[in-house]
Parts: C-alpha cells; sequence; structure tokens
C-alpha cells in the first residue's frame, strides 16, 4: 500500500542533502530526478534520465516519468508509476520477474552504447533460456527416473 497519492515536481539545480517527502526534485542540469520513496519507507528513489533509464514528460503543469519505478533493492519492493504527478500502483514482480527485467535492461546498455555488437534479438534471447530450462528438466526427469529403477530393484 503507498501512503504517498501525490507528488509535487520542484525543478532544481542540484539535489539537496534533505528530501521532502510528496516532491519530485528534477535537475535537467544532471538529467536525473530524486523523491522519497512513495510507500512511505524513506528510501531515496533516484531515476537517471536516459535512452536506456526513464524519461521525463514536463507538461507545463504536471510531471511523468516512464517507465515505472521498481524498488527492487528496497526492502519494500514497492512499484508504482508516476503519471502527470499522480502516483498509480503498479502490480508486485516475482523474482523471476525482476532477474529478466535486469537482463532486458543489461543487454539494452549494452547495445545503445556499443551499436556495433551483435544486434539485440531478445527473442532468441527468450528462446535460448527456454532451451536451457527444457535442458535441465529432461536431466531431472531422467535422473529421477534412474532413482526409482534403482529403488524399485533393492
Amino acid at each position: 500500500m503507498l501512503k504517498i497519492k501525490k507528488l509535487e515536481h520542484r525543478f532544481i539545480r542540484s539535489i539537496p542533502r534533505e528530501l521532502d517527502v510528496g516532491v519530485i526534485y528534477i535537475s535537467m542540469e544532471y538529467s536525473t530526478a530524486v523523491h522519497c520513496c512513495c510507500c512511505g519507507c524513506g528510501e531515496q528513489v533516484v531515476t537517471p534520465f536516459s535512452p536506456t533509464d526513464w524519461k521525463m514528460i514536463y507538461d507545463g503543469e504536471s510531471v511523468s516519468l516512464t517507465p515505472s519505478i521498481g524498488n527492487w533493492h528496497s526492502a519494500c519492493r514497492s512499484h508504482y508509476i508516476i503519471k502527470q504527478g499522480i502516483i498509480v500502483e503498479a502490480g508486485s514482480w516475482n523474482d523471476a520477474q525482476i532477474t529478466a527485467e535486469r537482463k532486458r535492461d543489461k543487454l539494452a546498455k549494452a547495445h545503445y552504447y556499443n551499436p556495433s555488437a551483435k544486434p539485440l534479438n531478445l527473442e532468441e534471447e527468450m528462446k535460448d533460456t527456454s532451451r536451457q530450462l527444457s535442458r535441465d528438466l529432461r536431466v531431472m526427469g531422467n535422473l529421477l527416473g534412474w532413482l526409482r529403477n534403482l529403488i524399485r530393484k533393492n
């Protein structure tokens, strides 16, 4: 449950040492926004702006950030969207989803910052992961069958 339902935006030159709850500080000079986690835990949430990180939209009255904010490194593991200054709670993610997103993010950054690298093919990455899982399950099934036969003989 999120305690903060709305964020007031403040365009600033540099990030203050102490953050006010319910305020998102935006530094265009440092291409970064910072706010206190909207769950109320007090964690500082830093969202850098870049082609591979967050994007900020200012419509003249309010601020939106995309993509969602996922505080996977924090104890609260809160997940929310900032849309026109309003906080919208997003669904929680399991460890597998978090790991997959971290992998996707790492691949996107590698591709963006090294365009001469092999083209990014997430579909192929997912197929590789699926193939590995299928192999692992087959090995486990074979091992289980071998153990059953061994037990029956004794």
